[in-house]
């Protein structure tokens, strides 16, 4: 069976997968533009896109909005014909800017999460550029799709239901994540469908329902769609990469990377999150972490309490310094043996599904 593209709105990808988006600096213009071409939706992540300008230590924000304008520029050079998007946390501290740098730049899609994204469709009024919420539950897509229709009456054009499985940042408590019948990818998506099954009613339109957070292969792809979705995200496939727009050093981080190096963590951002344990992580657990420069990039962030600073940790693994990093990853990163190019990753996740199907 022939896989089908995810339609949102007038924009159709030619497969059911998209790239998910992984900052600072792992998912910019080279690894989305690339998956765009090949015919997924590319993702770059804005958080800390400036990161590498000359300016960001001085003017993080000024050196961030300047990258957003060059990075999707360059996706699009590589993808003219694909569709390319954005992932804007709301947490950062200077989310509306750096959604309206997006819109500016008539960016394709918005996917929005660490938090309830409650205001996005005011910054796309009178644009053609769709929003996606991430939420991890059915009763979070119907809080924020009732918040949407009553306060700007507009539903959202995609939701992306992330489990417990993904990568980075994970909007589950941590109790639910240590225990061994956590939440399972399956339910919770069934459940998501089902509820936007109810909101296409309410609002007459389509809404694609895409599943996030430990899908891997073909099989996966297959499931997930069998189950009633629309397509997929995957994220940490795509760290192990040549595109991947992280150092050399990232990437054989998650190549070598056992099951027992995984470690759930506590971030800055009030969220839990998925990393690769490492000398940073080992020097977390003994409090010899220091802040020594602040980057106010998070607004729930306190310098004075905080027993790290995620943006310099972030940089510095993606940069190379392993150990000194923070290496954010999937709990199938153990999984991975070999850093291969986009297009035959691509061809590979098609094939498998195709067959699965």
């Amino acid at each position: 069976m022939k896989l089908k593209g995810i339609k949102i709105g007038d924009l159709i990808s030619k497969y059911p997968i998209m790239q998910g988006g992984m900052g600072v600096g792992v998912s910019m213009h080279k690894l989305a533009g690339n998956v765009a071409k090949e015919g997924g939706i590319g993702i770059i992540s804005t958080a800390d896109i400036g990161y590498q300008d000359p300016e960001f230590e001085k003017n993080p924000m000024k050196a961030n909005l300047k990258a957003i304008d060059s990075e999707i520029k360059k996706a699009r050079e590589i993808a003219p014909k694909g569709i390319i998007g954005v992932n804007v946390m709301v947490a950062l501290s200077n989310y509306a800017d750096i959604v309206k740098q997006c819109v500016k730049n008539k960016i394709d899609l918005i996917v929005s999460g660490a938090g309830l994204p409650k205001d996005l469709p005011s910054f796309i009024k009178g644009t053609k550029t769709k929003i996606a919420p991430i939420v991890s539950s059915g009763r979070a897509a119907k809080l924020i799709s009732k918040i949407w229709m009553s306060k700007y009456n507009y539903a959202p054009d995609m939701i992306v239901v992330e489990g417990p499985e993904a990568g980075g940042h994970l909007g589950f408590k941590p109790e639910e994540l240590n225990i061994e019948n956590k939440p399972k990818l399956e339910d919770i998506a069934i459940d998501v469908i089902k509820e936007v099954k109810e909101i296409e009613k309410e609002s007459g339109k389509e809404i694609p329902v895409v599943v996030a957070g430990g899908v891997f292969d073909g099989n996966d792809i297959a499931k997930f769609l069998k189950l009633g979705a629309d397509g997929v995200q995957l994220a940490t496939r795509f760290v192990a990469t040549e595109e991947c727009d992280a150092s050399q050093e990232f990437k054989q981080a998650y190549v070598d990377a056992k099951k027992e190096d995984v470690k759930i963590i506590s971030s800055p951002v009030g969220m839990p999150g998925r990393a690769i344990r490492n000398e940073f992580i080992k020097n977390l657990e003994k409090g010899k972490n220091k802040i020594t420069r602040c980057y106010n990039c998070i607004k729930t962030c306190n310098p004075a309490e905080t027993p790290y600073c995620i943006t310099k940790a972030l940089i510095n693994a993606v940069k190379g310094n392993i150990e000194e990093g923070l290496i954010f990853c999937g709990s199938n990163v153990d999984k991975i043996k070999e850093i291969v190019c986009v297009k035959d990753l691509m061809q590979e996740l098609v094939q498998e599904a195709e067959l699965a199907l």
